[in-house]
């Protein structure tokens, strides 16, 4: 009976024990920021965010921000990507220029994507390099901000459908700049001038490996390459998405130079897919107009817009808040 009473005591404490280990053990916390798990945009609340919203050309518009944004954001979208310069081929958005787009735009409680525009469809490294050394120089407004901006490193850098060459670029781009300690999510571009999959389909997974964070998204641009048909579309979204990593169409319109672009077929299959995309862009265009989803900064949507807005898979019907709003 003495034996028994011990047993039970020794039971008694290591149960005490246990429970006392169990409430000192570390709980999980909500993200800091934006992250990819299972080829999937996830954000800091947890919740899966699929970017329903428009691109906006502030680089070429500075003065129009404060119109931009707020009309942009009555369309129901939830992010909007920014046109940003480094100095290159257009006037640079500095520090403080950043951070008041930033603060615009979450008070207008939309998600920020960045990107600089200046490496476009250029094959060097050293353009690529010097939209990396703009965002290290700016990072100031980055770091912090990893909840609310994303990263889009260099607009369709890379004119040439050359996978190797492109994921050699990013391959050394993004470790640069996990290295200067920014901590948002990335997104990637594809080659081609953004309509050119098969890069991804390549070399996106090497691509992803060289990230220390495993927090990239890639981008693919569909016009009249990319997006030119039903079929083409499903294709294209369904062989990068096979391969595990996480997709958004970056850009779209519902024509290009050189043809038509399915504009329906991107919507309907990012919908079904989980897809986001980001339609090109709210106003100004010249001569390329029939992509201005409105008639200027606070203007009436077009036809275009529209669709893009108003469809049965458009942003008003499909667009959810980031978590943090």
């Amino acid at each position: 009976m003495v034996k028994l009473q011990k047993c039970t005591v020794f039971i008694v404490i290591a149960a005490l024990m246990l429970v006392i280990l169990g409430s000192a053990a570390p709980k999980a916390s909500a993200a800091t920021g934006f992250y990819v798990n299972g080829g999937k945009l996830y954000d800091s609340t947890g919740k899966a965010f699929v970017m329903r919203g428009v691109n906006h050309g502030h680089s070429w518009f500075k003065n129009d921000l404060n119109t931009a944004i707020p009309a942009i954001v009555k369309t129901g979208a939830n992010t909007v990507r920014i046109v940003l310069s480094n100095g290159v081929q257009y006037t640079k958005d500095d520090l403080n220029s950043v951070k008041n787009i930033i603060n615009v735009v979450s008070a207008n409680k939309m998600i920020a994507v960045l990107e600089v525009h200046d490496a476009t469809g250029k094959d060097d490294y050293n353009s690529l390099d010097a939209a990396v050394n703009y965002w290290i120089s700016i990072k100031e407004a980055l770091i912090g901000k990893e909840d609310r901006v994303i990263v889009n490193i260099a607009n369709e850098w890379y004119g040439t459908w050359n996978g190797s060459a492109w994921a050699d670029g990013y391959k050394k781009a993004i470790p640069k700049l996990r290295n200067a300690g920014i901590n948002n999510t990335l997104i990637v571009d594809a080659a081609g001038w953004g309509q050119y999959p098969q890069s991804i389909v390549d070399y996106g997974q090497s691509v992803f490996a060289a990230d220390s964070q495993k927090n990239t998204v890639f981008s693919i641009h569909m016009y009249e390459y990319a997006g030119k048909d039903a079929a083409t579309v499903k294709s294209n979204m369904e062989s990068v998405l096979n391969k595990g990593l996480a997709l958004i169409i970056g850009e779209f319109g519902g024509y290009h130079t050189n043809g038509d672009v399915d504009e329906y077929a991107i919507m309907k299959y990012g919908q079904e897919k989980g897809v986001g995309w980001l339609a090109w862009s709210w106003y100004g265009n010249s001569d390329l107009n029939y992509l201005d989803l409105a008639t200027g900064p606070n203007g009436s949507l077009t036809s275009f817009g529209n669709t893009v807005v108003n469809d049965t898979y458009g942003i008003k019907n499909t667009s959810k808040k980031a978590g943090i709003y």
